[in-house]
């Protein structure tokens, strides 16, 4: 028996167009009128993502068709909608931008996937007439594709907005669903990675709500809310998902596995801590930031984030970093991923707004060092090979990742860096290779999704149940 399950994918015509921000604006505005919104991002993102959490108030999964298959995409979709009156998918870079020149993975390609209707931003800077033209090429450039409205974006005044309105209404059979006026000042500020993340924005949780809340309010004044609605409300009905998230029952818990989700390292995304989870995994939250001491584990994730940002403090706090080097001495399992990775090298370098440059000491798990550059040294999606076994991969398996960093890794110290994975596509740390190992800890610049990596879960669990059981540790982790 199909289901309704109201849907629509917000897009832009390319990045920077305002779509996070409206994204933002439509969630919290359909919360705060009594709906449960499901929030979705398209493609690799955390920091988007995050932001789409908190406007929601649950969590924001990322739908990539890089990563998923069909059913593996719809079973995602369909369990993280259940109990939601609306899902809302933010889409990512232009609405046809994919990974080559056929569109492959683009938002437009997950739409059609979802059979989800498409409202379009467009910013509207500088541009009158020619709004028609480009709304009625995107609605007939590619065959299947639910073009359902348009919200305009950055608008000058009340006689701009009516001759936008005129020309679209005029040349074009697509509905304006709203005009938003351009804002004197963003209430979510920019940084090189999109959005400030909420763990930098202001003096505290509080700050975020109160810009989520600004941006509910000028949603409320400009935008068609009813109209919207009933865009998602019109979508066809669903199949109910017949494949689970994950293969099997949820196992007892065997091991416990820390991560590090702090204000330096938070890029996570749930399905992969819930892959743990079910592969029998208690998790326990850690801190590199913090004084406090970590409690007994058997493995330990460290996720990406911003040490760049809080360098010092991780530096000063030695306590912790000469715990984790002493746990990978051991032959603890840890896998790090980009700020994780960093973390576990010998020094950080960050350069002052005066051109100097600080080093600062990390846990030397590694002997390299990483540097920030002012250029991206990796951006986009990765496919890497692997070519030495360690705990989380084996010889021959293709892993497939993303990468947005702008540290660089420094290696010719001395001591020479070997990595198990070849790179068919993205930068690694450098020399087309990725995935450092020491012992049983694999750090690299790949980000993964573990519904697109199955196998990565269980075996990280399986490999910390061994150590447990080799350093004498019991079921909890506890001498």
């Amino acid at each position: 028996m199909q289901h309704l399950i109201p849907r629509l994918v917000l897009a832009g015509l390319s990045g920077g167009t305002g779509k996070t921000i409206v994204s933002l604006a439509l969630v919290r505005a359909f919360c705060r009128r009594g709906l449960a919104v499901a929030p979705f991002k398209k493609g690799p993102d955390y920091i988007d993502a995050r932001w789409l959490a908190i406007a929601a108030g649950r969590d924001c999964s990322n739908l990539d068709p890089f990563f998923h298959g069909d059913e593996v995409l719809r079973s995602l979709f369909w369990h993280r909608s259940q109990g939601a009156d609306l899902s809302l998918v933010e889409g990512n870079r232009g609405l046809f931008d994919g990974k080559d020149a056929q569109g492959s993975c683009s938002t437009a390609e997950l739409a059609r996937r979802l059979a989800a209707p498409v409202v379009l931003t467009i910013d509207c800077t500088k541009m009158t007439r020619t709004v028609a033209a480009i709304v009625q090429g995107c609605a007939s450039f590619e065959p299947g594709l639910d073009l359902a409205g348009v919200i305009l974006n950055r608008t000058a005044g009340e006689r701009h907005r009516a001759v936008l309105r005129r020309s679209i209404e005029e040349y074009t059979d697509i509905p304006v669903l709203g005009m938003l006026p351009k804002i004197a000042e963003n209430p979510i500020p920019e940084r090189h990675m999109g959005l400030l993340s909420d763990q930098e924005y202001g003096t505290g949780a509080q700050d975020g709500q109160t810009a989520l809340d600004a941006l509910a309010d000028t949603a409320e004044q400009w935008l068609d809310l009813d109209a919207i609605l009933g865009v998602a409300r019109r979508a066809p009905r669903m199949d109910p998902a017949t494949t689970p998230l994950f293969d099997g029952s949820p196992r007892a818990k065997a091991a416990r596995i820390g991560y590090v989700h702090d204000e330096a390292l938070w890029f996570y995304y749930p399905e992969n801590l819930e892959a743990l989870a079910h592969a029998g995994a208690e998790l326990v939250r850690l801190s590199i930031l913090s004084g406090e001491p970590w409690p007994e584990i058997d493995g330990l994730y460290l996720g990406g984030g911003f040490p760049e940002m809080f360098a010092q403090r991780i530096a000063v706090n030695r306590p912790v970093l000469e715990r984790i080097r002493s746990l990978s001495r051991a032959g603890m399992p840890i896998y790090a991923e980009c700020g994780g990775f960093m973390l576990l090298c010998d020094e950080l370098e960050c350069r002052g707004a005066d051109g100097s440059v600080g080093r600062h000491a990390m846990a030397g798990v590694f002997p390299a060092a990483t540097t920030l550059c002012e250029r991206p040294q990796g951006l986009g999606y990765t496919e890497a090979v692997v070519e030495d076994a360690s705990p989380f991969f084996q010889p021959g398996e293709t892993v497939l990742g993303h990468e947005f960093h702008y540290s660089l890794c420094l290696t010719g110290r001395g001591a020479s860096l070997s990595a198990t994975m070849r790179m068919r596509r993205g930068s690694g740390i450098g020399d087309g290779r990725d995935g450092l190992l020491y012992e049983n800890t694999f750090a690299g610049y790949t980000h993964i999704h573990a519904l697109a990596v199955p196998d990565w879960a269980p075996r990280f669990v399986a490999a910390a149940v061994r150590w447990r059981g080799s350093s004498g540790t019991g079921p909890t982790g506890q001498n």
